[in-house]
Parts: C-alpha cells; sequence; structure tokens
C-alpha cells in the first residue's frame, strides 16, 4: 500500500495526513495500489502520438542456438540433433524446420548468430540492461532499457505508462524480472499487471471526484524534507502517484490490457500457446502476451518486455523445441505481421533472445546444457536493415567464428530505433556523475 505519513490532524471530509490511499491491484514499481471501478470512459479520444517502441521477448532459460536459428546440418549427429533446416523467403538463409511462418516472412527479420560476452547466469539482467550485472552495483546498478527510456522519454501519454512488464512471477523470479531500475530508483519501474485479475480492478467506493480531492490533498503536503531524501523514495513514490492517478481516470490502459477487445481472428492468428509445457518454474508460452505487447506500444508505452517459455533444456530438448518453437512461430510471425499491417513496423522494434545458448554435443538426456559462448538473437522492425544474417559460427556451433556481437552492440542499435544517441546521451548517477548507457555502438549492419 501507499502510505502518506504526516500529522495525524484530520480534514473536514475526515481524511487524515496519515491516511492510506487505497486504490486497486497494479503494481508501479515498489508502490502498489488498489484500483475501483476505476477507469472511466473518455469522452473523446486524442489523436495518437506517433513514437518509437520496444518490444522485448524474453526466451528465458536459453535457447539451443542450434535448433533455432543456427542449424548444423553437416556436423556429426550428436551435434546436429534432430532438426532439419528449411529454406526461408531470403534466398541464402535457412532455419529450423519448426518455424515456417517465420521462414515465410525472414525478409522482416534479421538472424544475429553470434551474440557472445554472456555471464551465465540464469537470469534476464544481459537482455534488459546490455551490462554484467555487478556494474554499478554499489550505486544500484544500471537501470533496464525500460526504466532509462522512462527516464529519459517519460510517457507518450499521461494515462500510459512508458515502461510496462507483461511477465508474471515465475518459480525462478529472476526469469520474469521485467527489467531493474539501478540507481535510477523506483520512480522508473515498469507497470506490471500481475494483480489478481481484471475483475478486481475496483475504486471500492471511491469516486473520481472523491480522488481528485485526495490528490489535492498530497500536493498539500509540506512538511516532508524531500531535500534529505538521498536514496530517491520519495521522488518514486511521487512519481508512482502521478502514474497512479493518470491511470485511474483514464480506460486506456484496461482497454489496452484486454485482448478480447481484438476481433476473433487477430486473436486465432496468435494462438494463445496452451496447453503449456515444459514450463516448470519458468515462463508460460502465453501468446497472447505477444498480442497484448502490440495494443500497448500502439497505446504509448515506449518499452513491453515479457518472458516467454521456459528453454532451459538439460532433458528432452527437442520436445521442448516442438512445443515452443511452434507456438513462438505463431505468435512471433503473428506479432510482426500486425505491426506491419498497421503502419507500426518501422517505429516498433521487435526482439526475441534468451540469456544464453546451449552446449553443441547433445547430453545423455537428449538435452543441451548451458552455453555462454555464443547464442542468437532475432529481431525486427525499427526501420532496421532486415532480410540478412549477422555473424557466423563455427562448423560445430561452438563459438562465433565471423562477427561477433556484444550486448552493449545490441542495446546500442535498440537505443538507437527510439531515437536515442548513445555517444552523446548520458544519465546522472546518485554521485553526479554522468553514465552513457552504454560503451558501444549501434550495429552497422543494421542501421
Amino acid at each position: 500500500m501507499l502510505t502518506i505519513f504526516g500529522s495525524p490532524r484530520r480534514y473536514c471530509d475526515g481524511l487524515s495526513r496519515r491516511s492510506f490511499l487505497k486504490i486497486g491491484a497494479f503494481g508501479f514499481g515498489a508502490t502498489t495500489l488498489t484500483l475501483a471501478d476505476l477507469f472511466r470512459v473518455e469522452a473523446q479520444a486524442k489523436a495518437p502520438v506517433r513514437h518509437k517502441s520496444i518490444i522485448n521477448v524474453f526466451l528465458d532459460g536459453g535457447p539451443p542456438h542450434q535448433d533455432l536459428w543456427d542449424l548444423k546440418p553437416e556436423a556429426p549427429a550428436e551435434i546436429r540433433g534432430e532438426f532439419k533446416p528449411i529454406a526461408t523467403k531470403v534466398p541464402g538463409i535457412q532455419v529450423c524446420q519448426v518455424f515456417p511462418k517465420l521462414a515465410a516472412m525472414m525478409d522482416r527479420f534479421a538472424v544475429i548468430r553470434t551474440v557472445v560476452g554472456a555471464r551465465g547466469g540464469h537470469d534476464a539482467f544481459q537482455c534488459t540492461t546490455g551490462w554484467p550485472e555487478k556494474s554499478l552495483a554499489a550505486l544500484g546498478g544500471r537501470p533496464s532499457i525500460g526504466a532509462a527510456v522512462a527516464k529519459l522519454q517519460g510517457p507518450v501519454d499521461p494515462a500510459i505508462p512508458p515502461f510496462v512488464g507483461l511477465a508474471k512471477p515465475t518459480g525462478h523470479r529472476p526469469w520474469s524480472d521485467p527489467g531493474q531500475t539501478g540507481f535510477l530508483g523506483p520512480a522508473y519501474a515498469a507497470f506490471q499487471p500481475d494483480g489478481p485479475g481484471m475483475a478486481n480492478l475496483k475504486l471500492h467506493g471511491i469516486t473520481v471526484d472523491r480522488l481528485a480531492d485526495r490528490k489535492r490533498l498530497l500536493a498539500s503536503f509540506d512538511t516532508l524534507r524531500r531535500d534529505l531524501d538521498a536514496n530517491g523514495t520519495m521522488e518514486g513514490m511521487d512519481a508512482s502517484t502521478q502514474r497512479a492517478f493518470g491511470v485511474l481516470t483514464s480506460s486506456k490502459l484496461l482497454e489496452a490490457l484486454d485482448v478480447s477487445c481484438e476481433p476473433a481472428k487477430v486473436r486465432q492468428r496468435y494462438g494463445d500457446g496452451k496447453p503449456y509445457h515444459y514450463q516448470y518454474d519458468g515462463a508460460p508460452t502465453a501468446n497472447d502476451q505477444l498480442l497484448m505487447a502490440r495494443r500497448l506500444v500502439e497505446a504509448g508505452v515506449r518499452c513491453v518486455t515479457l518472458s516467454y517459455g521456459r528453454w532451459d533444456s538439460h532433458s528432452k530438448n527437442f520436445d521442448l523445441v516442438r512445443d515452443h518453437g511452434t507456438k513462438l512461430d505463431q505468435g512471433l510471425s503473428a506479432l510482426v505481421e500486425d505491426l506491419a499491417a498497421r503502419g507500426l513496423l518501422d517505429d516498433v522494434t521487435v526482439i526475441a533472445w534468451g540469456e544464453f545458448g546451449r552446449t553443441p554435443r547433445i547430453n545423455k538426456d537428449a538435452g543441451r546444457d548451458h552455453w555462454p559462448q555464443v547464442s542468437c538473437a532475432l529481431v525486427a522492425g525499427g526501420g532496421l536493415r532486415t532480410g540478412q544474417v549477422i555473424g557466423a559460427t563455427n562448423r560445430l556451433g561452438e563459438y562465433a567464428k565471423e562477427r561477433p556481437v556484444t550486448f552493449q552492440e545490441v542495446f546500442a542499435t535498440l537505443y538507437h530505433t527510439l531515437g536515442i544517441n548513445t555517444d552523446t546521451t548520458t544519465i546522472i548517477d546518485p554521485t553526479g556523475r554522468p553514465q552513457y548507457l552504454v560503451e558501444a555502438h549501434p550495429m552497422r549492419e543494421l542501421v
């Protein structure tokens, strides 16, 4: 709950300064509010504001690069596995047989086969920040791209958070990390719609007019020493409260999260990814979140993150890829096709990747183990030069033979698609020092 501290003196409406503001089941970073009969339909919708966005699809667990976009059909059987490569729309590019829909539109994608520099941890940190987890840890750590964009560019619409994390909590919690705020503090945390359900988003008898009165009350507090708030707690609380009021007096966010508003044909094209096989302590193959992500960026969100599947295939690797890969093929192809049809693909960058790759050699349980030496990524949109493969691994898929690509280069490219120059843009850390977003340049092949 958001607790408002101050004098116990009461106002004429019986509300004390030491009261709680209780509104809803959405989490705003470090603050949880309780929403009530909440979003009223706005009389007139504003014309959409054109903006750039990112949809970051985290394939948690570490997908097997040699069973997705970098097959090795000439390698020995204990390396190449069970899958065969299929041709794509782009001559010379082949992908795994479980991706026929993506193969048919490969001109809209770029495959990066040589992502290097993985730390090896089972978490999303490098896939949300581009940095090792220990970087600037003493100051709170590096902010994720979502938090940085929220800081630098702010909201497109006051009723729509700039940064949304769709991943539901996973058994292994680091797999559902939407992207941390690092040294920026809670003011720039992801909005996470992971409450008990849309039906419970109620104001519990509080009218919008009463809500406005409470907002004025909050604004009247003058006894708090914000100049002594060195860790940014009050700044985070203030920002969260402002976001809460914006959301509470608009229907836009709730509508964007409600995929049932989409025509049945659209929902069928995405699929729902069910039944959820091989989930264990990871994320579900929730294709409806890919549709939700499209609706969110269309509504004004700048960065959407989600976790898709659980790719930690120490056993039954090929059964898992058949399940997860087929569902990803349906959902990701529908997302990119949808963005293109709506004229949004040049404004929205989509990336799908995991924390590391998997061993070239298949183990005794028909699985592949952890392999931080090299991994892969699939990128679309953002005005990037697609229809190409970047980098090449050796014959067995063990290491980058040509054009190794670092996480930092990928993030420099993502920032570039958002209109942010990483050569000149900095964010001030808690010590007053400017920190660059990354220490790399955008990938010359893509921009």
